[in-house]
C-alpha cells in the first residue's frame, strides 16, 4: 500500500501535540487556522468627513497592500459610471483585485421584475467587462436570492446561461450600519472622538466571524475559506487595516479572494426559500437542525442598534 508521506508526517505532528509532545510543524498549524478573504460591495463614492473618496479609496488599498492581499470589490455600476468614478475603480483593477458584478441599480432581487434585473446585471457586465480583472461573480443586492423558489431558481439559471457564479458571502456583517452611525456622528460633530466606534466595529466583526466560523464547524464539520462582506464606506477606511490585523493577531490567516472561491463549498447551492444570506446560514437552514438558533435576516442593523445606543455611540 501506497503511504503519503506529506500526509503521514502532518499526521503524526498533530497526534503528538496533540499528547502534548513537539511542536506542532508550520503544515498542520496551517491545516487548523481558519482564513477569510475580504471582499467589498457598492463602491459608493461620495466625499465624507475626515475622508474624500478619493482619499477612502487609496485608505482601502493602502491597508490590502500592506498586508499583501487581493480583495474582490463587488461594484453596484450606478456609482461609478462617469470617468472620474471609473479610475478609482481602475486602481482596484491595476493593484490585482478582483472586480465582480453587484448589478447596475443595485435593486432589491425580490421586489424586481425579473427580466428588468437580469438586464441590469448585463448593464453592469458592460461596464465592467473591459477592466482585466473582471470576474463573472454576482453577489446579490442584500443578498437576497429570492423569496420563493421559483424566484431562486429562475434567477439560477440565468446564471449558467451567462457563465456566472454566485458571489456568496460567509461572515456576513452590519459594517454599513456601524459606518452610518459613525457619519452621523462626524456630522453633527467632526472632531468626534472615533476610537468608540472602531473598537465597536472590531468588536462586531470578530464576534460574527467566530459565529460563522462556529457554524462552519457544526454544518459541515470544517472551516472554510471564508469570505468576509464589508463596504466601500468611511468606517473601513478608517479601520480596515485594524481589521485586518485582529484577524492575524488572532491565529486567522488572510487569503486572497479568488483563492478563497476555490473552496468546493461555494459551488453548492442550498435549497431553502427565501434564498440568500450568508452561504454558511443558508446551509444551516437547509439541514432543519438550527431552525431555533437562526435569525432572519441573519445580519441587520437592528440588532447591533440597542448595543450602539447604550454605548452612545
Amino acid at each position: 500500500m501506497m503511504i503519503n508521506r506529506r500526509r503521514f508526517a502532518a499526521d503524526l505532528s498533530m497526534s503528538l501535540v496533540a499528547l502534548g509532545i513537539g511542536k506542532a510543524s508550520p503544515l498542520s498549524f496551517a491545516a487548523k487556522r481558519p482564513q477569510v478573504a475580504v471582499t467589498l460591495d457598492d463602491f459608493v463614492v461620495f466625499d465624507t468627513p475626515l475622508l474624500s473618496k478619493t482619499a477612502r479609496n487609496e485608505a482601502l488599498l493602502a491597508a490590502l497592500r500592506k498586508h499583501k492581499l487581493q480583495a474582490a470589490m463587488f461594484v453596484a455600476g450606478r456609482y461609478v459610471d462617469k470617468e472620474s468614478n471609473m479610475d478609482l475603480v481602475r486602481r482596484w483593477d491595476a493593484e490585482g483585485h478582483m472586480i465582480a458584478n453587484h448589478t447596475y441599480s443595485h435593486s432589491h432581487y425580490p421586489d424586481a421584475d425579473f427580466q428588468k434585473f437580469t438586464a441590469d446585471i448585463l448593464r453592469n457586465e458592460a461596464l465592467l467587462k473591459p477592466l482585466p480583472r473582471f470576474r463573472k461573480f454576482l453577489r446579490f443586492p442584500y443578498l437576497k436570492e429570492g423569496d420563493t423558489a421559483q424566484q431562486r431558481d429562475r434567477i439560477r439559471a440565468f446564471m449558467r446561461q451567462h457563465g456566472y457564479r454566485n458571489g456568496h458571502v460567509t461572515i456576513d456583517a452590519s459594517d454599513w450600519y456601524v459606518d452610518e452611525r459613525l457619519r452621523q456622528r462626524l456630522k453633527e460633530n467632526e472632531r468626534a472622538d472615533i476610537k468608540p466606534y472602531r473598537d465597536f466595529y472590531l468588536s462586531h466583526i470578530w464576534e460574527r466571524a467566530a459565529y460563522y466560523e462556529d457554524l462552519s464547524q457544526k454544518v459541515l464539520g470544517r472551516s472554510v475559506k471564508h469570505t468576509l462582506l464589508l463596504h466601500h464606506n468611511l468606517l473601513n477606511g478608517l479601520f480596515l487595516g485594524d481589521v485586518l490585523q485582529m484577524f492575524r493577531d488572532k491565529g486567522w490567516q488572510l487569503l486572497n479572494a479568488e483563492e478563497a472561491y476555490t473552496d468546493p463549498v461555494f459551488s453548492r447551492s442550498p435549497n431553502i426559500a427565501p434564498a440568500g444570506e450568508s452561504l454558511v446560514w443558508a446551509l444551516a437552514k437547509e439541514t432543519g437542525k438550527f431552525e431555533k438558533s437562526l435569525r432572519y435576516p441573519a445580519e441587520d442593523g437592528t440588532y447591533e442598534k440597542p448595543k450602539m445606543d447604550a454605548l452612545g455611540l
